[in-house]
C-alpha cells in the first residue's frame, strides 16, 4: 500500500504521541513540547491512503562536540510503525526522507539509538559505541581529603544555566559529545529542576562554578536505598573529590549510586570502578550525513596529517558516494572528489566507524567494511581523532 511521507503538523501530534506509545510503552500524558512545534525539531509522518498515521521519525538538530567545533547534527529519535504496516519498507522511506531534508538543513553527522541494529545498518549507520554507567556502593566511594580551595554548597533552579556552561567546558573537550543548545533543550522547563532530579550541589573555586552534582534520591533507605545520579561534571580533580566525597556521605541511608561514565574526564580518575557491581551500556550508532561537510566542520587533533583516497559506497544518501581524497594537515580536514581510481573501498558503516575512533582501517576491513587492493591501514588517518562518547539519550 503506497504512503505519503510529509512532516507532522501541529494536529497531527496528539497522534504521533499515541503511536509512540504503542512502540515503546511511553507515560500517557506527553511533556508539553511533544505536542507543539519545537524550533530545530523536525518530525517526520508516514499517512496510509485514508489518512492515518501508521509510521513517525524525529529528526532533532543538535549540534556535537568535534575536536573543540560545534558539528551539526541530524539525531534520530522516536523511530515507529504501526504494527499492521511493519515490514513493508516504511521505516527506510522515514529515514531516507530524513537524511535528505537534513543534509538541505546543513547537517554533517547523525546518531541514534537503536532498538534493533539491522535496519539502520541497512541504511549506514553503525554501531560505534555506547551511553555507559556503572552502579557503585556507596560505601566504597572516597572521602575527599584535600579538596583545595573547591568549597561546596546547594544549588537550585536559578544555578542551572551555570551548570549548563560547566558542562559545555567540559563536553568540548571530548568528540561526540552534545552541546546541549537548540531543539528541546532551550525549551522552557515544566518542573524546577529538570525531570527526575530531586537535588543540586555545586563546587566552586573562588567564586567559580568548577563541579556540579544532580541527582535523584529514589525511594526507601537502606539496603533498597539507591541514588541515580544525572549529571556529575567535574573542571579538575579538586571538584571530582569533592563531589564524589558528597556521594559518599549518603552511606548512612542508601546502599547504591548508578552514576553515568565519561571514560577519561576528570570523576572517571576518582570513581572505584573496579568495585563497581554492574555496568549498563546503551549501544549508539553513527553515520555521516554528508561525508565533506562531517570532515571539514570538525576540529582534527594537530599532530594528524596525511592524504588517502578511497570510494565509498552509501546506498541511502547517494550524495556520498563516489571517489574521494581526504586529506588532514594542522587541526583541519578536507574531503574533496577525485577523478583517480583509488585503490580503497569503504562503506560508509566502515566511515562511521572510523569518524567516531572506534576502529583501524584493518578492523574495519575484517569487518567487511572495507576492501580494494591497497592497504587498508591507510583509513587509520581517518580514525585520527580520539573515541567520540555520548552522555545524553534522546
Amino acid at each position: 500500500m503506497s504512503s505519503t511521507i510529509r512532516e507532522l503538523a501541529a494536529d497531527d501530534l496528539p497522534a504521533a504521541w499515541e503511536l509512540g506509545r504503542l512502540a515503546f510503552g511511553g507515560p500517557a500524558e506527553p511533556p508539553a513540547y511533544a505536542l507543539r512545534d519545537v524550533p530545530g525539531v523536525r518530525r517526520i509522518g508516514a499517512f496510509d491512503g485514508a489518512g492515518r498515521l501508521v509510521g513517525k521519525v524525529t529528526d532533532l538538530a543538535h549540534d556535537q562536540w568535534w575536536g573543540g567545533r560545534r558539528v551539526p547534527a541530524a539525531d534520530v529519535s522516536g523511530v515507529a510503525v504501526r504494527p499492521e504496516s511493519r515490514g513493508g519498507g516504511l521505516a527506510r522511506e522515514l529515514l531516507t526522507e530524513l537524511l535528505a531534508g537534513a543534509r538541505d538543513r546543513g547537517a554533517a553527522v547523525s546518531a541514534l539509538y537503536p532498538t534493533v541494529t539491522a535496519v539502520y545498518r541497512a541504511l549506514g549507520w553503525e554501531v560505534a559505541g555506547a551511553l555507559t554507567g556503572a552502579e557503585l556502593d556507596v560505601a566504597a566511594l572516597p572521602r575527599a581529603r584535600d579538596t583545595g580551595s573547591v568549597q561546596l554548597r546547594p544549588g537550585g533552579p536559578d544555578d542551572l544555566p551555570a551548570v549548563t556552561e560547566l558542562y559545555q567546558r567540559v563536553a568540548r573537550l571530548h568528540d561526540g559529545l552534545l552541546t546541549r543548545r537548540g531543539g528541546v533543550f532551550d525549551e522552557p522547563p515544566e518542573t524546577p529542576l529538570p525531570r527526575e532530579v530531586d537535588a543540586v550541589t555545586l563546587a566552586e573555586d573562588g567564586g567559580e562554578l568548577v563541579g556540579a552534582l544532580l541527582f535523584g534520591r529514589g525511594r526507601g533507605y537502606g539496603p533498597e536505598g539507591r541514588l541515580e545520579v544525572r549529571d556529575l561534571l567535574a573542571a579538575g580533580p579538586e571538584a571530582a573529590r569533592a563531589l564524589v566525597g558528597v556521594l559518599a556521605g549518603w552511606t548512612t541511608v542508601t546502599r547504591t549510586v548508578r552514576v553515568p561514565l565519561l571514560p577519561g574526564d576528570a570523576v572517571s580518575a576518582v570513581l572505584p570502578l573496579e568495585r563497581a557491581g554492574a555496568h549498563s551500556a546503551q549501544p549508539w550508532m553513527h553515520r555521516p550525513v554528508d561525508v565533506a561537510r562531517a570532515v571539514q566542520a570538525r576540529g582534527w587533533p594537530a599532530h594528524v596529517r596525511g592524504r588517502v583516497s578511497f570510494n565509498l559506497a552509501d546506498g541511502a544518501a547517494p550524495w556520498n558516494a563516489g571517489a574521494w581524497e581526504l586529506e588532514i594537515a594542522d587541526g583541519a580536514g578536507r574531503l574533496t572528489r577525485t577523478i583517480a581510481e583509488p585503490e580503497l573501498e569503504l562503506d560508509v558503516r566502515g566511515f562511521a566507524v572510523l569518524y567516531c575512533g572506534a576502529g583501524t582501517g584493518r578492523a574495519v576491513a575484517q569487518a567487511g567494511l572495507a576492501g580494494g587492493t591497497g592497504d587498508p591501514a591507510a583509513l587509520d588517518l581517518l580514525a585520527g581523532g580520539p573515541r567520540a562518547q555520548l552522555l545524553d539519550y534522546f
